[in-house]
């Protein structure tokens, strides 16, 4: 019974330390439980099987935090709520397992940089695979506390995880050293060791934040639109024309003849266009509107758009089949338009796991048929590009069109910004988990990419929450969620090359190395005594 209450324990405090609502000082605390679990089924001779206790135990842990973190996203889809919460877990408790099974044939050092390293490349995993699900990385659990991680431009938020496990180590072995030695003196020094490691990387982010100077090569006028669609009720049975009349209307209102650029949501044009005949649709048409209310500015929104495939050549896995001898490439685009050039495009690359993509579809289609899942109507494969398009202003500035999801994956921002961006846009549609956590976590994340990459960033969300997100994190001006309207920021541009956007997820590729390093060379180890 003590040994499920501390599992409880451990999942609790990792859940208290989430943002919105948590204090991330608790996730320097939140492993030492579990921790202590597997120390102490380690150690203690029994007949029982220790892995399935190990497993056991940490999934009741993983269990516990998934659930309360990310339990909103029942509100678009049951199954995917519970797909998500429940493979997550699993995967967390296996690199548990593992830990485990290492743990028992090295040292006490060697046992905690295994366990760290390979923690660290599970959240790579989850950055890069087709079950993409990085939501949880713990990195992300300081975005409401940006001043404490200002040294996120030089490590990314795969440093805040580093940060989180090597201080629950520290303080972990002094506790194992005070249950040996039963000395107060172990418990002092333990407590000095940890809280300086948790209070240098502070200082050394106060003294970032508050000296920090912004390399700006100008400034820019924004307007985001909010226009406050219900995605299950309105938006697919809303018309084009419709959404381009208010939308319009919105701009009227707002804007002013010095707006460079007016930003509307994810897929806010959403019939479906074709991509052969976009500058014949209703959401060019709409657009152009727009640019001759206001001439000078620059209109970036989102569309959804298909190609239909006649050249069976042209068919890749993420094409969908139609009918007999038609298939269609389906979009989630973002398009730029002024009237100095045509309009721009830009195809979503990072996508919604069962919503917009069939992970591994060649292997799985073919066992589970068509699970695709229908999330108010968007329910085809989404088409990918590889490369990230920068959209160039009529005043030669350029912009980063990110994609609602897209602004979760660190390093894939940061190669807008090696391609030139100088600001971040972040269109998105967040009313499909309703008023939960789940919409106030995506802004909160938007913080992070600021810190990375030391861009200003506009985001406009459907229903909420629009937002302006200076270099340092820090929200300039907001519009609340379900509030119809606008807001509008002059915001700072800037051509920095910040050392996470040139080097990208380079403690994760460390992490990789040394784990596997360590793990084959656990291999070939006795069991060690600690």
């Amino acid at each position: 019974m003590k040994k499920i209450v501390l599992a409880l324990l451990s999942g609790l405090l990792l859940a208290g330390g989430w943002p919105t609502y948590g204090f991330p000082l608790l996730l320097f605390f939140g492993f030492i439980p579990l921790l202590w679990i597997e120390y102490q089924l380690r150690l203690t001779p029994s007949n029982k099987p220790k892995k399935i206790q190990v497993f056991a135990y940490a999934y009741l842990s993983f269990f516990i935090f998934n659930i309360i973190t990310t339990s909103w996203l029942y509100f678009s889809t049951p199954f995917g709520m519970w797909f998500a919460v429940l493979v997550n877990t699993l995967l967390m408790s296996l690199v548990f397992l593992i830990y485990h099974i290492i743990a028992k044939k090295v040292n006490f050092f060697i046992g905690s940089l295994f366990l760290i390293t390979l923690w660290i490349s599970f959240e790579k995993l989850h950055l890069i695979w087709d079950f993409s699900w990085p939501w949880l990385n713990l990195g992300n659990g300081f975005s409401e506390y940006f001043s404490w991680i200002q040294w996120y431009e030089y490590t990314g938020t795969f440093g805040g995880s580093l940060w989180v496990w090597a201080v629950n180590f520290t303080l972990f072995k002094s506790f194992l050293l005070f249950q040996k030695y039963k000395e107060k003196n172990i418990l002092i020094r333990g407590a000095v060791k940890g809280g300086l490691l948790i209070l240098i990387p502070i200082g050394i982010s106060l003294s970032i934040y508050y000296t920090y100077t912004p390399s700006s090569t100008g400034k820019i006028n924004a307007l985001v639109l909010q226009p406050n669609i219900n995605p299950y009720t309105e938006k697919y049975n809303t018309t084009d024309k419709r959404i381009g009349k208010l939308l319009n209307s919105l701009s009227k209102k707002y804007a002013t003849d010095s707006t460079q650029i007016i930003i509307a949501p994810e897929t806010v044009f959403a019939d479906g266009t074709n991509l052969n005949n976009l500058l014949n649709s209703t959401a060019i048409q709409s657009s152009r509107e727009l640019l001759q209310e206001f001439p000078h500015t620059n209109f970036l929104t989102g569309i959804s758009l298909y190609k239909p495939i006649r050249n069976p050549a042209e068919i890749t896995y993420q094409s969908n089949f139609l009918r007999e001898g038609f298939w269609f490439n389906d979009y989630n685009s973002a398009f730029l338009w002024n009237n100095s050039q045509a309009p721009q495009l830009y195809h979503k690359s990072k996508l919604v796991v069962g919503v917009e993509t069939f992970p591994y579809k060649e292997i799985l289609q073919p066992i589970l048929g068509d699970v695709m899942l229908d999330m108010g109507g968007t329910v085809a494969m989404k088409t990918t590009q590889p490369k990230r398009e920068v959209f160039l202003l009529n005043n030669n500035k350029k912009v980063a069109p990110i994609i609602c999801y897209e602004s979760v994956y660190g390093q894939y921002v940061g190669n807008y910004v090696k391609n030139g961006a100088q600001f971040l846009a972040i269109i998105t549609n967040d009313a499909w988990w309703n008023n939960t956590q789940g919409h106030k976590q995506h802004l909160s994340y938007a913080r992070l990419r600021a810190i990375e990459t030391r861009k200003s960033i506009a985001r406009s969300a459907n229903t909420g929450i629009s937002a302006f997100i200076n270099e340092k994190g820090e929200i300039l001006n907001q519009l609340g969620y379900e509030k119809q309207g606008a807001i509008q920021a002059q915001i700072s541009l800037n051509n920095k090359l910040t050392f996470y956007s040139k080097y990208g997820d380079y403690i994760a590729r460390i992490s990789l190395f040394l784990s596997l390093f360590i793990f084959l060379y656990a291999l070939t180890r006795r069991r060690v005594t600690n």
